[in-house]
């Protein structure tokens, strides 16, 4: 797959349309191809996909030409390395809140395989890179992708200070936790969580990194945030959009047949 394609878009302002994707059966891909989705969203933070399972995922949306995202379980650089060599295209750090996390995930993605203490040296500035190398580093590397969760109050604090950091190709908003870490847990509709949306949104845009939300709910809440200028546009799940279309023709079969029970445990599912 020619990820540069796809980085164009991002540079360029353009938007990108994905789903997150927890079915690992060999029929599913094809369902997302004809869906005409640019990227699928595949999370190892919260659901327990193994090694194996995420590289075959990869490696079958990637030849359809469907970029591939993963979330890797935390912001840990040598995550981001195994899941690279595994076939990931693009790595979703979950709960970025510190410039330092960024710097060392850059050098995982963007510089690899320098690791240690030379890696180190080159993030901050202490030693500089041969022409030879760096040519070496810049092929090897030209079509690996960094996407920041930013999901929490220290993060959205420090976010000057984290978008400054050069390799950074996009930032997702986690509106589950920033709802939480904002004390109004599951009220997307609230001012206090919209005014910092924005704000993410806007500073994003303003130094020209692409920005999104995952968001399960209804699609009109994609349109409000890419109207604001997100311009990832990460809707739902297979899971949730199957419980959801599960669970209301059931409830009009039972209700018409009169079988339906008085209570309904609603619980809302975070994907």
């Amino acid at each position: 797959m020619d990820e540069s394609k796809i980085v164009e878009k991002l540079k360029s302002g353009s938007r990108i349309y994905g789903t997150s994707i927890v079915a690992t059966s060999s029929l599913w891909p094809e369902l997302i191809k004809n869906a005409n989705l640019d990227f699928i969203f595949i999370d190892t933070e919260h659901i327990p996909h193994g090694r194996e399972t995420v590289s075959n995922l990869c490696k079958i949306y990637s030849a359809l030409n469907i970029l591939p995202i993963v979330r890797i379980s935390s912001p840990d650089p040598y995550s981001a390395c195994m899941t690279l060599d595994g076939g990931a295209s693009a790595v979703l750090a979950p709960y970025i809140e510190s410039e330092d996390q960024v710097k060392k995930l850059v050098g995982a993605v963007k510089f690899r395989p320098l690791k240690g203490e030379l890696l180190n040296a080159i993030l901050n500035n202490q030693e500089s890179i041969s022409p030879k190398l760096d040519a070496y580093i810049k092929n090897r590397c030209r079509n690996n992708l960094l996407f920041l969760n930013i999901e929490s109050v220290p993060a959205i604090n420090n976010l000057e200070t984290i978008l400054s950091v050069n390799g950074i190709d996009g930032i997702i908003i986690g509106p589950h936790d920033l709802s939480c870490s904002l004390e109004i847990p599951e009220e997307y509709d609230n001012s206090l969580f919209e005014q910092n949306v924005k704000t993410i949104i806007h500073k994003c845009r303003n130094r020209n990194i692409s920005v999104g939300i995952h968001l399960s709910e209804e699609p009109e809440y994609q349109i409000k945030w890419a109207k604001e200028g997100a311009n990832i546009i990460l809707h739902s799940s297979d899971m949730t959009m199957f419980y959801r279309k599960l669970k209301s023709d059931f409830y009009k079969i039972k209700t018409e047949l009169n079988e339906y029970p008085n209570h309904i445990n609603d619980n809302s599912i975070i994907i």
